[in-house]
């Protein structure tokens, strides 16, 4: 009697992780804020506006243009197709895409935004080469992710920021301006992002993980072979 008990005792599953209330609604600020689709928009902001020499010499109407150009095809159009999609109950049935199957038509959407920057900038003869890279490897990375997703559902906020993290690591060593403080401050939203997805129990550690190799790595391809 005593085996049989200890036998049921180690097979009963494991109850689900229950965080505070507090933690989580933290957690979905950061999950919004930090958006995958606002992260390619953040990034370049700052290496238009911020930084002190990647666009420099280009005037600020020409500025205007190119970020505009990126929020409008890397965030709004994607989001607002997201969200026409589960308006139609086409595909998807919630604007949170939170399956595995919804997500295939997204990120389909999404790569074709995505490929569109990168095909422009690289075109561009007054486009720095660090911009393009970074949008390579940000349309990489939702390749990778769709590839992923065959297999199973990957964190695609882990994702972008695994990509912001590699893109500043790789930057600052080519960066004459370099400045720990951007490395850090991408490390810091790295971790916080990852932190989020796992305290609102949308992921599990294992999809976290592989969404911050797959950002990782798509955006050292995306440096390699823009060399």
């Amino acid at each position: 009697m005593r085996n049989n008990l200890n036998i049921e005792i180690i097979n009963s599953p494991q109850p689900p992780l229950v965080f505070h209330p507090a933690l989580r609604i933290i957690a979905r600020f950061f999950s919004i804020v930090f958006h995958p689709l606002f992260i390619v928009s953040y990034t370049m902001a700052f290496l238009i506006f911020i930084h002190p020499a990647v666009f420099t010499g280009m005037e600020s109407r020409t500025k205007i243009l190119r970020i505009i150009h990126i929020i409008l095809l890397t965030a709004f159009m994607p989001l607002f197709a997201i969200f026409i999609m589960s308006r139609l109950k086409l595909f998807l049935y919630s604007i949170q895409v939170s399956t595995a199957k919804e997500r295939i038509i997204p990120y389909l959407i999404a790569m074709i935004f995505y490929w569109w920057p990168w095909n422009v900038f690289r075109n561009l003869p007054d486009s720095p080469p660090v911009a393009t890279k970074f949008l390579l490897g940000s349309f990489l990375a939702i390749c990778a992710a769709f590839f992923c997703n065959i297999f199973f559902k990957i964190s695609i906020h882990a994702t972008a920021v695994g990509g912001l993290l590699m893109f500043f690591l790789l930057f600052s060593f080519s960066d004459n301006y370099a400045s720990g403080l951007y490395l850090s401050l991408a490390i810091l939203v790295a971790g916080i992002v990852c932190t989020a997805r796992y305290l609102a129990s949308d992921h599990s550690s294992f999809e976290i993980y592989a969404g911050l190799l797959a950002g990782i790595l798509t955006q050292f391809i995306a440096w390699q072979v823009s060399s």
